[in-house]
């Protein structure tokens, strides 16, 4: 089968397509003819070597999240046939016309939904679920800040959130202010001219918010907290802008009864993962469809173009999810 490997870490120029082995099915195992595949951050972290020579529990090849047909199915699968059309997380992978995924990551594509689009839900919702429903407890009428409402993750969640029936705040470029609006936010802050903080304060009545979802870091930790009201949470997903020099209020911390927590769901074990995967599924999956959920797609390259779009994502070039067809 064909496959992006890369013999060396670097720029996105060191990915190659290769014929290389099929993988072999395991018992818990669904093999599967991969139409599609999204891009992650991850991804490019893999390539740069931020991971080392990384064996995720499936595959040594790049990518973390598919969609295709089932063509083959261990011993131990239930609730899957041949021919079924899943999507799902996978332990590496992805970047290859055939992939395995354990059968309780797993999920069946919504009915009319076609690959590209399935190929770019299960990474992204499910950390977004995660991090706003399971960690963050976000409830009906509170308010939520998400930094980042363009990307994939962060698309994802303002989806979530206004299903939920919550407030939301983001942050975006004015160019993509449109979008997140249409995606459900109902205040859109332009991070690159108006410092994020102010903006809360002010239309919060110096309030802040209820809960905040934050893939930045450092330049953003002490106005994070500064933003949350009485009770508040702070949920961690990424640190793109660095981990040197976070600054945190304690008295606003202490005083105001806070809560700071983060999650990664690559360094968790596989029955959490089975769990994530699970809850989004159960609360989810059905709102999926024409008058409901759907992921926003910004790209879509062939495989062998895996380095270009990489290079769209590194760029910062995109607004919602980058996909690779096989």
């Amino acid at each position: 089968m064909k496959a992006i490997t890369f013999d060396q870490f670097g720029a996105a120029e060191v990915l190659k397509i290769s014929e290389v082995p099929e993988p072999v099915l395991r018992p818990t195992d669904l093999l599967v003819r991969t139409h599609a595949a999204g891009v992650n951050r991850a991804d490019l972290t893999h390539r740069r070597g931020g991971y080392g020579w990384p064996d995720f529990g499936d595959s040594t090849i790049m990518g973390l999240e598919i969609a295709g047909e089932v063509v083959a199915i261990g011993t131990e699968v239930q609730g899957y046939s041949i021919g079924d059309r899943v999507m799902g997380i996978v332990g590496g992978g992805a970047y290859a016309e055939v992939a395995r995924i354990d059968y309780r990551m797993a999920m069946p594509i919504p009915d009319g939904m076609d690959y590209i689009h399935a190929a770019a839900i299960t990474e992204v919702f499910v950390t977004a679920h995660e991090a706003l429903i399971h960690l963050g407890k976000l409830q009906p009428g509170e308010s939520v800040l998400i930094h980042a409402g363009a990307g994939g993750v962060g698309g994802a969640a303002v989806q979530l959130a206004h299903a939920v029936g919550a407030t939301v705040f983001a942050t975006a470029k004015t160019s993509a202010h449109d979008l997140v609006r249409r995606m459900g936010a109902n205040h859109v802050i332009d991070y690159e001219k108006e410092d994020f903080a102010e903006a809360v304060a002010s239309r919060t009545e110096n309030r802040g918010v209820n809960l905040i979802l934050d893939f930045i870091g450092a330049p953003y930790f002490e106005r994070n907290v500064n933003s949350l009201d009485f009770g508040g949470r702070l949920v961690q997903i990424g640190i793109m802008g660095g981990i040197e020099n976070a600054n945190i209020p304690l008295d606003r911390l202490l005083y105001r009864h806070l809560q700071i927590m983060g999650t990664v769901m690559k360094s968790r074990s596989q029955e959490i993962k089975h769990s994530m995967s699970r809850r989004f599924k159960e609360r989810w999956l059905s709102q999926f469809g024409k008058d409901g959920l759907n992921p926003i797609i910004d790209s879509v390259y062939p495989l062998a173009e895996a380095g270009t779009a990489q290079r769209r994502m590194e760029d910062g070039l995109n607004v919602g999810k980058i996909v690779l067809t096989t």
